[in-house]
């Protein structure tokens, strides 16, 4: 029977890309294509808006992507590194082109006034039941990947080589491309020759892009302190070792690694972003936790924060006679680089698709993505961010003298129809670049 199935997906395929084949031969304009096609992504759009899905949970979301991709032609597999998902469409001779977009959704309880605003709610430990929302424009990633997708399969005469889609899962969790590379997924289909991947911008007006070569993401890590004290009546401290005192000067310190330990010149950022202790007003506790975020670059840079924390917290620990901290350092996503010659390309060709007016020289960000991880596989990358955000709303919040909503706030959305237009032509664009025919 699964051999029967398989056979009928080969000649489904082979049918699809047959008419795909005729359809090139009356080849498009990306910017018509997008005119006639938009109403129908705009459609494909809210659903994934409106049904979101947290890390590592993605399986509605990735089979709405699988028949997306099987659909338009590409032989798909699932279940890769999770709910992860390869679609591969092979053209003749040339190089192989990785388009990445990430399928997971925040635990974010939406407030936008959308019409199809997500109601999803799931479980999170500690925290009971909130709200699932796209607050950071994966829904965008996806459909914009979908489109561009339909167009490439559908116009085979405009390039030549391999497609290589994929759709990652958890991303937020920094977890899922490391998945999928432990998966195989450069062994299983292709190691790519370069790898592309889009991200929304609250802050670039929609029709622009941005982009840089060189880092534009960080390393993130995460550090966990346990800060170990002796516990007592808070009328008589003397008989005590303050944990939450202890702790206090410790987030104190900690702000010297930056000011004081590394070069000026280079980024960092130590953040605590949690710290608990203590049950009650006249109660010394044993112990109080830390959760910390660290940000930097370059690799000597990280291991040179990581080290001072653990440093200074055992420290500190001495200096207030307290037994030696526990000390836990979680592995984080590397930072992103994109490469200097794949980016000046691009730049050009996003010039010649949009006008030099709306390519804008992206900023570094002390932001994590782990599409950098495709990139420490020695992949050539850029990831290049799509503004989502129309001029006449970004006006209107500087008018009021706001910032507009970032990324990850219950209140972003994208103004969809401008953003999908030109997200889909500048990696169309990108593509037809990059898997030019060779010259007969």
């Amino acid at each position: 029977m699964r051999s029967k199935l398989a056979s009928i997906r080969v000649a489904t395929r082979a049918t699809i890309l047959s008419v795909s084949a005729a359809v090139s031969a009356f080849a498009v304009e990306p910017q018509d294509w997008v005119d006639t096609h938009l109403t129908g992504l705009v459609k494909t759009y809210q659903w994934l808006h409106a049904n979101p899905e947290v890390s590592y949970e993605e399986k509605a979301t990735a089979n709405h992507i699988a028949k997306s991709w099987e659909k338009s032609g590409y032989e798909v597999t699932t279940g890769v590194g999770g709910y992860g998902v390869v679609g591969i469409l092979k053209n003749g001779d040339g190089p192989t082109l990785m388009l990445r977009c990430d399928l997971d959704a925040l635990p974010v309880t939406e407030q936008t006034p959308l019409p199809f605003a997500s109601t999803k709610m799931v479980e999170v430990p500690g925290r009971g039941a909130t709200g699932v929302m796209h607050a950071c424009g994966h829904d965008v990633h996806m459909t914009n990947l979908i489109g561009v997708a339909q167009y490439l399969a559908e116009h085979l005469s405009k390039w030549s080589g391999t497609l290589m889609l994929v759709g990652q899962p958890a991303e937020e969790r920094g977890g899922g491309a490391k998945a999928m590379l432990r998966e195989g997924l450069f062994e299983r289909f292709e190691k790519p020759d370069y790898a592309l991947a889009v991200h929304v911008c609250s802050k670039t007006p929609a029709g622009s892009v941005a982009l840089m070569p060189g880092y534009a993401l960080a390393n993130v890590d995460s550090v966990d302190i346990t800060v170990k004290g002796r516990g007592g009546h808070g009328s008589a401290p003397h008989t005590t070792i303050d944990p939450i005192v202890q702790a206090a000067s410790l987030v104190m310190t900690l702000q010297t690694i930056v000011s004081r330990e590394v070069k000026p010149i280079e980024p960092a950022v130590v953040t605590v972003g949690s710290i608990h202790g203590g049950t009650k007003h006249n109660v010394i506790g044993d112990e109080c936790r830390l959760q910390i975020t660290v940000r930097t670059y370059s690799d000597q840079v990280r291991a040179q924060v990581l080290s001072a924390i653990e440093r200074q917290a055992k420290a500190n620990a001495m200096l207030f006679g307290a037994p030696e901290p526990i000390i836990q350092i979680g592995g984080g996503t590397p930072s992103l680089e994109n490469d200097d010659e794949l980016a000046s390309r691009l730049r050009q060709v996003f010039i010649e698709t949009l006008g030099e007016d709306r390519v804008i020289i992206d900023e570094p960000s002390m932001g994590g993505e782990d599409f950098s991880r495709y990139g420490k596989e020695g992949v050539p990358i850029v990831l290049y961010r799509v503004g989502s955000v129309e001029k006449a709303r970004l006006d209107r919040f500087a008018s009021m003298r706001l910032p507009p909503p970032s990324l990850h706030s219950s209140t972003y959305y994208p103004d969809i129809d401008l953003t999908l237009e030109t997200g889909i032509k500048t990696l169309v664009a990108a593509a037809l670049d990059l898997l030019k025919k060779p010259a007969s």
